[in-house]
């Protein structure tokens, strides 16, 4: 699997910073991969420093602004366009609280974190539209569908982890265009694993926790809104971390600065230490060797499934996640626990995703477990 022009870390020497895979075959990225281990060290570390005594908390929270500049460079979007969130749930929080009034159109599906905070806005001068799923078409044409002239935002996730369908985000984003509607995209099943360009999306906002593929300790969260959306966007929370640097303690009056910092709420310390060093390690491998990687053994796997005669999930574009359904959902999941997989089972379907650090041999090991599972239940 290996690109003879690869560029930085192969996907052998990734794998070999994640000591789970030597004991699992893991597949459950989507719901939280494995520590990477220099992810792990960082937050060993700190707490070793926060148990002696020898730590510097004034060290432990410009560790946040550090991973602000990561996470740009590595996505090459604007730094002041970058907000320090601790969710998802918070940045479209954040977002619903300002945008003009207006329906908000989001699939009825979404995720929850892409969901509820639109329903729960307290605006009554914003209507949530959940628009149906269309049978047997992509999810990027059901949301076209339900854009009209009355729109003010579209939220869509790139990927949702229930069929691993990637959504042509550049279509929602004309539909978007079309009524002057502005585009909320939460790319936390995909930001590190495939190589969306978040720059010429031109989305005005985009939302990230980086505790599945960015490999980061749950807690750590972007906000990223485009240049000209930032003024209109308020805090949710106004808090010392609000204002100008240097930040101030005591006393005085908001000093909010120009950039997406003036959302930032206050770090959960160890978080942002383990996402620097999550960062850290991702910004070693090229994006696009990265994808390409993901998305061939998603496509091994899925090829796989379909010759078996499983019936695999998602319409459209498919992604570096995978989910099929089945009837037997206890004799797949044990299937999987004898054989070593760390995948989820739900009561209608099995869902595994590949990152960098999988491989071919994975694949195998999943499909001879759903295999056999298969031959059971003939």
């Amino acid at each position: 699997m290996t690109d003879s022009t690869s560029v930085g870390l192969t996907p052998a020497q990734f794998r070999d910073h994640f000591p789970a895979v030597h004991e699992w075959t893991w597949l459950d990225t989507p719901g939280s991969p494995p520590a990477a281990a220099p992810v792990a060290q960082a937050l060993t570390t700190a707490v070793g420093n926060w148990l002696d005594g020898s730590f510097d908390w004034l060290d432990w929270d410009a560790r946040p602004q550090q991973v602000r500049g990561l996470f740009a460079r590595y996505t090459g979007v604007p730094e002041e366009g970058v907000a320090l969130v601790g969710s998802v749930a918070e940045a479209a929080a954040t977002v619903a609280a300002s945008i003009p009034p207006g329906h908000v159109v989001v699939l009825e599906d979404e995720f929850r974190s892409n969901l509820f905070p639109w329903l729960a806005a307290n605006r009554p001068d914003l209507t949530v539209i959940r628009a149906p799923l269309r049978p047997g078409l992509p999810r990027a044409e059901s949301l076209a569908a339900a854009i009209t002239a009355g729109t003010s935002l579209v939220a869509v996730s790139e990927v949702l982890s229930s069929d691993g369908e990637r959504v042509d985000l550049h279509r929602v984003r004309s539909a978007a265009d079309r009524v002057g509607a502005r585009l909320f995209v939460d790319t936390s099943q995909t930001l590190g694993a495939l190589a969306t360009d978040l720059v010429g999306l031109h989305a005005d906002y985009l939302a990230c926790h980086g505790y599945k593929w960015l490999l980061c300790p749950r807690g750590a969260a972007w906000l990223v809104v485009r240049p000209d959306r930032v003024p209109e966007l308020r805090p949710l929370a106004t808090s010392w971390k609000s204002t100008r640097l240097p930040h101030g303690y005591f006393g005085g009056s908001p000093d909010l600065p120009d950039s997406a910092a003036k959302l930032d709420t206050s770090p959960a310390w160890l978080a942002w230490i383990g996402a620097a060093a999550a960062l850290e390690l991702l910004s070693q491998a090229d994006r696009e060797q990265v994808e390409r990687h993901c998305l061939a053994l998603a496509r091994e796997f899925r090829d796989g499934l379909q010759e078996q005669g499983w019936k695999v999930a998602g319409h459209g574009e498919p992604s570096q996640i995978v989910a099929a359904y089945t009837t037997r959902p206890d004799a797949v999941a044990a299937a999987f626990r004898r054989a070593g997989v760390r995948a989820t089972v739900s009561s209608d379907r099995f869902r595994v995703g590949f990152h960098y650090f999988n491989n071919e041999q994975d694949v195998a090991t999943a499909l001879a477990a759903v295999a056999a599972e298969r031959e059971e239940s003939s």
